[in-house]
């Protein structure tokens, strides 16, 4: 019998004798993204908890957009709303959402030093776990392997090199009928995603984090001036005008329908690429992104979602049960094999059956253990005005309203005055 076999046999035994005891069955809700696979594995690994308990769970989904969804926790939980147990939160939200979380450390048996450390000591505030690793990310590239070799092109080192590649593919496949064809698709819309995207050109250019460790607002530099530039030319030449309104799943309905030589994305992009109905099945290649310059740096940001239980739950004791199932060993390689998420174990990136499916978490590692921070630790509570104002700076340059320098300018005096209130 295997591991996971056991395990259910175990908690379903577990349930069998507690229900036959009388236990009371207790309906809870968690909320879960609806980005590209997620909202189904939600609901599978939600399921198979539920007949192993005997409760019952109600899966809501939220906005795709991480910033519309982070609205909709605070309007929840600043009412004390007990309607949501259980909520998938971002990486650099545990110390906006602290006050409002259980500390699930006395629930947790010491599961948590499984996970990445990195990814502990970021839901760890003021000495209190208050959300599990669930599942990690870092930003990545994804290239049409035989379009590449079609036109005799490298994959890039430089973001430079994806500029130049990128014009010669696409130049010649639009020759070849295709006029839908682009170069290059990402997210480009003013939401978190472009705070991703833009720390990444940012970071490669050796431009630092927005703010840095010591909380000084360093990002009106040359290095990041010239990074946004960049990104600025690439409007109307390899990406299309559309890309500034384009969250993750447009840009990667774009590729996956055959129409853009690269793309950046998260890793669940990769299941999805190799699905069955997918035009780009078998013809994708993942690597890190770009550096920055020859002197630069292959950067992704460091993303990912933990389980977070409400303090206004009243199924407390359920709902962090839910939460050590679904982040267990087991359930994280179950999702890491079908929906290609970042399991947040070390050890899963040794498994060969993960590795099968997923090739490139292997070759990746140290990429998702030592993505770029967002600036969340240091600023805090502030960090979702740090990020609105990032964003919509970057989404100026990009469309054209402000030259980087300008928008770099304002940016660096608008973070000092939050800065001084008090990160």
């Amino acid at each position: 019998m295997s591991r996971l076999n056991v395990s259910q046999w175990m908690l379903g035994a577990v349930a069998v004798v507690a229900f036959a005891a009388g236990v009371q069955a207790k309906t809870l809700t968690i909320s879960c993204g609806a980005v590209g696979a997620e909202k189904q594995l939600c609901e599978e690994g939600t399921q198979a908890w539920a007949e192993q308990t005997g409760h019952d769970v109600k899966v809501v989904s939220t906005p795709n957009s991480a910033t519309e969804r982070l609205s909709l926790y605070q309007q929840l939980l600043a009412a004390q709303s007990g309607d949501v147990d259980i909520f998938q939160i971002d990486v650099v939200w545990p110390g906006m959402l602290a006050k409002h979380l259980v500390d699930l450390s006395e629930y947790t048996g010491g599961a948590e030093d499984a996970h990445f450390k990195s990814l502990v000591q970021n839901n760890t505030v003021d000495g209190r776990l208050v959300a599990m690793p669930w599942f990690t990310d870092a930003g990545v590239l994804y290239y049409r392997k035989d379009l590449l070799e079609k036109y005799d092109q490298d994959v890039p080192e430089t973001w430079q090199d994806l500029t130049n590649s990128a014009r010669v593919v696409m130049a010649g496949e639009r020759e070849a009928g295709n006029d839908r064809f682009w170069g290059y698709v990402w997210q480009g819309r003013a939401y978190e995603g472009l705070t991703c995207n833009a720390l990444e050109w940012v970071s490669s250019y050796n431009g630092g984090t927005i703010v840095d460790a010591d909380g000084k607002v360093t990002i009106n530099n040359p290095h990041a001036r010239e990074a946004l530039a960049l990104a600025a030319s690439w409007i109307d030449d390899i990406s299309p005008r559309s890309v500034l309104n384009y969250t993750e799943e447009e840009a990667r309905g774009v590729f996956q329908s055959g129409n853009a030589l690269f793309m950046r994305n998260w890793p669940y992009a990769w299941s999805l690429a190799q699905s069955e109905d997918s035009s780009v099945k078998d013809k994708v290649g993942v690597v890190a992104l770009p550096k920055g310059g020859e002197d630069g740096s292959h950067t992704g940001t460091l993303g990912g979602w933990q389980l977070a239980v409400s303090r206004y739950s009243e199924n407390t004791e359920e709902a962090a049960d839910l939460v050590l199932f679904l982040t267990s060993y087991e359930e994280q390689k179950r999702r890491a094999i079908q929906g290609s998420y970042n399991p947040t174990i070390p050890g899963l990136y040794k498994d060969e059956e993960v590795l099968t499916a997923v090739p490139f978490f292997g070759e990746l590692f140290e990429t998702f253990k030592n993505g770029v921070p967002r600036p969340s630790s240091v600023t805090g509570e502030s960090y979702g005005r740090v990020s609105n104002a990032f964003f919509n700076a970057t989404h100026q340059v990009l469309s054209g309203e402000a030259e980087p320098e300008q928008a770099l300018s304002g940016l660096e005096r608008q973070l000092q005055r939050v800065g001084r209130r008090g990160w």
